[in-house]
């Protein structure tokens, strides 16, 4: 079963997202390679956007101005571009309920257990082919597929994973985290996996992270 692999001098980076967001998905394959680059630890937080939004000034995407939201599907088609994907625009079951499958992360990180192939999976199940991610049936095949035991659905239900996911929502806030994906380094803020290359150049770097009250 895969396992964080653990190292004293990795440094650490947040990872706030929901499997619900299309950029978390994006951005997931070269979030893995900016981790093996620079030796990250990746600290994964499931978050539940619908609680972040509201909390934060932002609007779930039906409520967003026509503008925006056509706007949205244009940037989608340049990223699917840039990244080399190949995903739906309009994913037959999305939106859904995300927090079965974030509790499934949820219960991994407490597990110490790496979610990385099961996120990928998921990921690639919603919006590449199309499954009910709020099916637990569909779950556990994910789970099963990316090399989980089943039992991790039970697991994600627990109340540990709940208290987890809850816990996830409030270090969001504090972070200043208002959308997914969020990675914070040091403190520092990068929303959105179109950061990652202004990531990448902080680590690179080495300087000291940038504040809002420089």
């Amino acid at each position: 079963m895969p396992t964080f692999r653990e190292n004293a001098v990795a440094r650490h980076l947040a990872v706030y997202f929901s499997l619900l967001s299309p950029w978390a998905y994006i951005g997931h394959a070269e979030l893995q390679g900016l981790a093996a680059k620079h030796d990250l630890r990746l600290d994964y937080r499931p978050v539940a956007l619908s609680q972040v939004f509201p909390e934060s000034g932002g609007l779930p995407l039906a409520k967003r101005h026509p503008m925006r939201q056509n706007y949205r599907i244009v940037e989608l088609q340049r990223w699917r571009e840039k990244r080399g994907l190949n995903f739906h625009l309009h994913p037959q079951f999305w939106p859904f309920d995300p927090a079965p499958g974030d509790r499934i992360v949820c219960a991994m990180t407490l597990a110490g257990v790496d979610p990385a192939k099961f996120m990928a999976a998921a990921f690639a199940g919603v919006f590449e082919r199309q499954r009910d991610l709020a099916d637990a049936g569909t779950l556990a095949q994910i789970l099963e597929e990316s090399g989980y035991e089943p039992i991790w659905l039970q697991r994600g239900e627990s109340g540990a994973a709940e208290t987890c996911y809850q816990r996830n929502l409030a270090l969001a806030l504090e972070d200043g985290v208002y959308g997914s994906p969020s990675y914070v380094l040091d403190g520092e803020l990068f929303w959105g996996q179109d950061r990652l290359d202004l990531l990448d150049d902080a680590l690179t770097s080495g300087r000291a992270p940038f504040r809002p009250d420089a």
